[in-house]
């Protein structure tokens, strides 16, 4: 089965048949231009016809909303995408609602959700991107698409009135995932702060996507993309590297039967 072969994937329980979902590690490689190691993913999630997509800039910080809105514009514009800034509208809520496609960005994680609930346009956009439309982020915008922030590596900067967040797939997201070990380090490493989230939450998965690497979410389809495996931390158990032959839908939880509760 390769990556884009999805008939065995088994994700039907809990992965709405409308979702079209693609959760980027990282905006940009080492040495390559904005977004463009995920292009051929991209536009395969927007269309041969993207149009204009709805840009949610409210996770930079050192980066004003129109500043990061125009690095978008600017990368995006030679592949027939235009972008319109949500901190641009005068209606947040409407302008979710009329959107044809999302992309949330990425900056600090705190700040992005803070912003959201902030404007009220979480639930908007949780019921849109349910009903089907697409949504596209990286870094912080792929932790906005699990349950909650709890496994974002950013600092608290702020502080959002919940961690709770769009909850479109039902296991937790830890972008820019390393398991490398600085030499003469004395903290924790990822696989440490990981390993503690799950003592106190035992019942949920944690995927670590490294950098260059995403997950798509088709429907009922759940592959990886990119050239990395990911890791799958549960509790009491190793983390196991998966690729993109594996059975993701039943690896990540999403394959049980039954609607069941959505974070089982």
């Amino acid at each position: 089965m390769g990556a884009h072969d999805c008939r065995a994937l088994g994700a039907e329980a809990r992965l709405s048949g409308q979702l079209r979902l693609l959760l980027l590690s990282n905006s940009r490689n080492p040495g390559a231009a904005y977004l463009v190691h995920a292009r051929d993913a991209m536009l395969g999630l927007l269309g041969p016809d993207p149009g204009s997509v709805l840009f949610v800039p409210y996770a930079g910080v050192t980066v004003g909303p129109a500043e990061y809105s125009a690095r978008l514009a600017e990368a995006l514009g030679p592949w027939g995408v235009r972008v319109r800034s949500i901190a641009a509208a005068p209606d947040p809520v409407a302008a979710v609602q009329e959107a044809s496609a999302i992309i949330v960005g990425g900056g600090n994680t705190f700040q992005l959700l803070k912003r959201c609930q902030e404007t009220g346009i979480l639930p908007a956009i949780r019921d849109r991107v349910r009903a089907g439309l697409p949504y596209l982020g990286w870094s912080a915008g792929s932790n906005l698409a699990g349950p909650t922030i709890r496994t974002t590596n950013d600092m608290p900067i702020v502080q959002p009135a919940s961690f709770d967040a769009l909850g479109l797939v039902p296991f937790q997201i830890n972008p820019h995932y390393t398991d490398f070990v600085q030499p003469d380090h004395g903290g924790e490493t990822r696989d440490d702060r990981i390993a503690e989230f799950l003592v106190l939450n035992p019942t949920v998965r944690v995927v670590g996507l490294r950098e260059g690497s995403w997950l798509r979410v088709e429907g009922r389809c759940l592959t990886i993309g990119g050239p990395h495996t990911l890791r799958l931390f549960q509790a009491n158990r190793e983390p196991r590297e998966i690729g993109t032959e594996a059975d993701l839908g039943r690896l990540l939880g999403v394959a049980d039967s039954g609607p069941g509760p959505e974070f089982a």
